[in-house]
């Protein structure tokens, strides 16, 4: 294992009876990284953050977290790796600070040393002065910050974050996010999961999950880079018939719809190949142009491939 690594997944399997959640996932993170895994419901994140933090025994590979092996260490694992799962795992009855206690207990923090971690970490979060507020009271925003609050208590190296902003409002998801780089620059490795592709722009490195397979992974950039051809986006009507004349020229390798604008996975000449293959057909084409490709398009090209 990398010096440098703290979570490496080899050949990692967890099968469901007959279904496989994962399938032989290798993936290495580096320590400090804020590393983002990018997949649709179904796509086996929630099952590989629960492996990584010794919750399921994989039933092939093994994953190292922290240096401790998830099949062999799972005691030792959870030590080492602070967990937020995707459904509030918080008590709405208790107060927040009744929450921090009970973490500590489960952590086993020592009680000279907890209050003052407590305290720290709600000045951190934003949360001085709600301490005896229920918890349930709270918005989702400072839901989140309280559950990571808890994951934190007892320092782990690792933090594991199962679709953090889901369902969160657009000023807490950037708020949550400058929490999660704070708490890079500190040395603690992020893994978090996430549903929405632009998330991984803000990720060192991305995971593109399909299916419990890993479809392609590193940084953005080099994702973007990776895709051979040209994106183009393309305005025209009637979409269906454009749809079907793109289709069937053997140079597009992908299409997928943008808001109004489709965006074509392209490896033919230029762009003005393919607004002259549109009105061959009698097609009107009202735009037609090469862009960017985003990491959308990447994943789009990747799922076209496998």
């Amino acid at each position: 294992m990398a010096e440098d690594a703290a979570v490496r997944c080899t050949g990692l399997v967890r099968r469901f009876g007959p279904r496989l959640a994962l399938d032989h996932v290798d993936l290495e993170v580096a320590r400090g990284e804020v590393f983002v895994v990018v997949g649709p419901d179904g796509a086996g994140k929630t099952t590989l953050l629960r492996v990584l933090c010794g919750l399921l025994e994989p039933s092939e590979g093994d994953a190292w977290v922290a240096g401790r092996s998830v099949r062999r260490q799972p005691e030792a694992v959870r030590e080492q790796a602070g967990y937020v799962p995707q459904q509030f795992g918080l008590y709405g009855d208790l107060t927040v600070w009744e929450n921090l206690c009970l973490f500590a207990d489960l952590y086993r923090v020592p009680p000279p040393v907890f209050e003052q971690r407590a305290r720290k970490l709600l000045d951190d979060f934003r949360l001085g002065g709600v301490e005896g507020r229920l918890t349930g009271a709270l918005s989702g925003g400072m839901k989140q910050k309280l559950a990571l609050a808890c994951a934190l208590l007892h320092r782990p190296q690792v933090l594991l974050l199962d679709e953090p902003t889901t369902g969160v409002d657009p000023v807490s998801r950037r708020q949550l996010w400058r929490n999660l780089y704070d708490l890079a620059r500190q040395g603690i490795t992020l893994v978090v999961t996430t549903p929405y592709v632009e998330e991984g722009e803000r990720a060192n490195r991305v995971a593109l999950l399909h299916r419990g397979r890993v479809l392609a992974c590193g940084t953005p950039q080099a994702l973007r880079d990776s895709l051979p051809g040209v994106v183009v986006e393309v305005a025209a009507q009637p979409r269906a018939r454009a749809h079907a004349v793109l289709r069937a020229l053997p140079e597009v390798r992908g299409l997928h719809v943008f808001g109004s604008r489709d965006r074509v996975w392209y490896e033919g000449a230029d762009a003005e190949a393919l607004r002259r293959a549109l009105e061959r057909d009698q097609v009107r084409v009202e735009s037609c142009r090469a862009v960017v490709p985003s990491l959308e398009d990447v994943f789009v090209a990747r799922l076209s491939e496998a």
